[in-house]
């Protein structure tokens, strides 16, 4: 065997899936300590970058986020095709290894992704005895999100061939929107993989625009949030291109 077949050989066989979780110790690890090996978050220099940024992708959701004051936006790039990318965004459950499924528990009503249901632990009604609920605050369930719509299909006239997943979200944390939405690369902007994933974000701290303007509380959050999103950006797009490369040299 040549050097050329053995580097060709090692570049086949180099992807391989995320490890999967098996408890919250590893959810804690995989998914909160561990650094994302490239920094996800878009930071924007100014109010106005960030508008003009935004814009191209709000005006395809046609959604107004700017009631919230909070928006947070993460894109990674994956080397594999759009409709490949956005159809494993279609997988998404509760078995996920993508996500901390041990902390943040993901039930499909109706085993469908039109309606999410999130539990801390999984546990649905109680935990170490305690109902679910508290002093009228229910911890156990997180949050629930539903659909506003799921667009698959690229519009006949739409160059970058762009798919998403939209949400309301309601519940503990966060109330607004979500939104997971894939498109082909811009080259101006220096994006060079054949797909670009967007994970964000719009929201005020359980509905309070005064929680949201405290700088503490928004930098505790997005540590926090810049940190699990990071990971989970970098999962999915391990677990992508490992199912692609599979499935492009048929193995």
């Amino acid at each position: 065997m040549d050097g050329q077949t053995r580097l060709i050989k090692a570049e086949k066989t180099c992807k391989e899936p995320p490890k999967r979780s098996r408890n919250v110790f590893t959810d804690i690890k995989y998914f909160l300590l561990d650094s994302p090996a490239a920094n996800t978050f878009i930071n924007f220099g100014n109010g106005e970058e960030k508008r003009i940024y935004t814009e191209s992708i709000l005006q395809r959701i046609d959604i107004d986020v700017d009631k919230y004051k909070i928006f947070n936006i993460h894109r990674i790039g994956i080397e594999a095709p759009p409709s490949y990318v956005f159809d494993e965004l279609l997988k998404w459950s509760g078995d996920s290894s993508c996500w901390p499924n041990n902390i943040a528990k993901v039930y499909l009503q109706d085993k469908s992704l039109e309606k999410i249901r999130i539990y801390l632990f999984g546990r649905i009604k109680s935990l170490l005895g305690l109902k679910n609920g508290i002093f009228g605050f229910k911890f156990l369930h997180l949050f629930d999100l539903t659909a506003i719509r799921i667009h698959g299909t690229p519009a006949s006239a739409d160059v970058d061939n762009a798919r998403y997943l939209l949400y309301e979200c309601k519940g503990g944390y966060p109330i607004g929107v979500f939104c997971m939405y894939v498109r082909s690369p811009i080259p101006e902007r220096g994006e060079k993989e054949m797909s670009q994933l967007f994970m964000m974000v719009g929201f005020d701290f359980f509905g309070s625009k005064t929680l949201s303007k405290m700088k503490f509380i928004r930098r505790i959050w997005e540590s926090f949030h810049n940190r699990v999103t990071g990971n989970v950006g970098k999962r999915f797009k391990q677990l992508c291109e490992w199912q692609f490369d599979k499935f492009t040299n048929g193995t």
